[in-house]
C-alpha cells in the first residue's frame, strides 16, 4: 500500500466536506432545475474510502441533512426528485460504511502480516557482526517486495576458529520458497562454518545439504569468503557474482573463479565443482560481495548498474556510511525501487591498533549493526 504523506492525508480528509460544499453552492446558485442535489452522496463515499466507518456515518448523517434541507429549499420534496435524492445518499452512505469497514479489515491484516515478515527477517537475516579482530563489516539489504520487507537474498558473517567466514547467496525465485530455500542455506553455513576445519569443507556441508533438499529446478548462486590472519582472504564461488576488491588507492578488480561452477543444488548434474582460489587482503583494502540484484540493477535506458565504477564511493571512513552510500547511488540509477532483491555485504581489512579511523572498535569486540530498506 502506498504510503501516505501528511499532505496528502490532509487533502483526503477534507475533501467530502469540499464536495459537499460545492454541491450546496452550485444548487442554491443554479435552482432545483439543475439537477445537481443527488451529488451530495460523492462526500460518504469518498470518507468511505478515505476514513474509518464512524466518520464515514458521521458524513452521511450530514450530507442527510443538507440533503433535505436543499430538497425542502428547492421544494423537491413535492415530488419524486426529493426523495430519490435521499435515498441516494442514505444507500451511498450504507455502501461507504461497508467499504470503510472492509478496508479497515484489510489494513489490520496488512499490518500483521507486516510484523510477522519483519520477525521473519530478524531471524532469517540476523545482524551481522560489525567487527571482528582486524575487520569492520556492513551491510545493506534491500528487497524487491517492499511490502514484506523480505525476499531470497541472503548473508552471514561467523568468527570461527579458522577465520571469519561469510557466505552472500541469491536463492532462484520468489516468494515463500526462496524464504524457506534461504533459511536452509544459512542454517546449514551457521552449523558448518564453526565446524569445519576449511572453507571447501564447509562448501561441501551446503552442498550435501542443497542436494538433499532443494527438489525440482531450485538453485543457490552463492559466494563464500573466509578472512584469517595470513593476509589473504579464501573465496568459493558457487556460480555468484565475482566479488568486488577495491584497494587503498583506489584501483577496483574482480574476484573471478579460475573455473565456473554450477550453484548449489545443481551439483547432481554434470561440471564443475568450485576450486578454492584467495586474493591479497592486506590494511586498507576492502571486499564487497553482492547479489545480481546490484551488478544487474538497470536504468531507464536499460543499462547496467556500473559497479565497477563506484569504488569512489566507498571512502568514507565509516563502513556503514560508506555503503549506504553506494546504495543510495544504485537506487538513484535504478530510477525508482528496485526490481530484484539486492544484497551488499563490505569487509574492509584494518591494522588491529587502527584508531584514526570512523571504525572504533575494540579489536575483539563484536558489535551487530546493518541497513535494510
Amino acid at each position: 500500500m502506498p504510503e501516505v504523506t501528511p499532505q496528502r492525508s490532509s487533502v483526503l480528509s477534507v475533501l467530502p466536506y469540499g464536495v459537499m460544499a460545492v454541491v450546496t453552492v452550485v444548487d442554491v446558485t443554479a435552482g432545483p432545475s439543475v439537477g445537481f442535489l443527488p451529488l451530495v452522496s460523492l462526500g460518504p463515499a469518498f470518507a468511505g474510502l478515505t476514513g474509518g466507518w464512524r466518520r464515514t456515518a458521521l458524513i452521511g448523517g450530514l450530507a442527510m441533512l443538507l440533503c433535505l434541507g436543499l430538497g425542502l429549499y428547492d421544494g423537491l420534496f413535492t415530488g419524486r426528485r426529493g426523495w430519490t435524492a435521499l435515498a441516494s445518499v442514505a444507500g451511498v452512505t450504507v455502501a461507504g460504511l461497508v467499504a470503510a469497514v472492509m478496508r479497515q479489515r484489510r489494513e489490520a491484516e496488512l499490518a500483521s502480516v507486516r510484523s510477522i515478515a519483519e520477525v521473519a527477517q530478524r531471524v532469517l537475516l540476523r545482524p551481522v557482526p560489525r567487527s571482528a579482530g582486524h575487520l569492520r563489516v556492513a551491510v545493506s539489504y534491500t528487497s524487491a517486495v517492499a511490502e514484506a520487507r523480505i525476499g531470497g537474498d541472503l548473508y552471514e558473517v561467523v568468527a570461527s576458529s579458522a577465520g571469519v567466514r561469510v557466505i552472500v547467496g541469491d536463492v532462484q525465485g520468489k516468494g515463500l520458497a526462496a524464504v524457506e530455500t534461504a533459511a536452509l542455506v544459512l542454517g546449514a553455513f551457521r552449523e558448518a562454518a564453526h565446524d569445519e576445519a576449511d572453507l571447501r569443507g564447509v562448501g561441501a556441508r551446503l552442498e550435501r545439504v542443497a542436494d538433499r533438499e532443494l527438489q525440482g529446478e531450485k538453485f543457490v548462486t552463492a559466494v563464500l569468503a573466509e578472512a584469517g590472519n595470513d593476509g589473504m582472504v579464501t573465496l568459493l564461488n558457487y556460480g555468484h557474482p565475482a566479488p568486488m576488491i577495491v584497494r587503498p588507492d583506489g584501483r577496483v578488480r574482480f574476484a573471478e573463479p579460475p573455473l565456473p561452477a554450477l550453484p548449489l543444488g545443481l551439483g547432481i548434474h554434470a561440471g564443475n565443482r568450485p576450486e578454492p582460489h584467495s586474493e591479497r587482503f592486506t590494511p586498507g583494502d576492502q571486499i564487497l560481495l553482492y547479489t545480481d540484484g546490484v551488478s544487474e540493477a538497470r536504468d531507464g535506458a536499460g543499462r547496467f548498474y556500473p559497479l565497477e565504477d563506484r569504488g569512489g564511493l566507498l571512502k568514507d571512513p565509516d563502513s556503514e556510511s560508506a555503503l549506504q552510500a553506494l546504495r543510495a547511488d544504485l537506487v538513484l540509477h535504478a530510477q525508482g525501487p528496485l526490481h530484484d532483491d539486492a544484497a551488499m555485504l563490505l569487509i574492509r581489512h584494518h591494522d588491529a591498533d587502527v584508531s584514526g579511523t570512523g571504525d572504533r572498535r575494540s579489536p575483539g569486540g563484536l558489535r551487530s549493526e546493518g541497513h535494510r530498506g
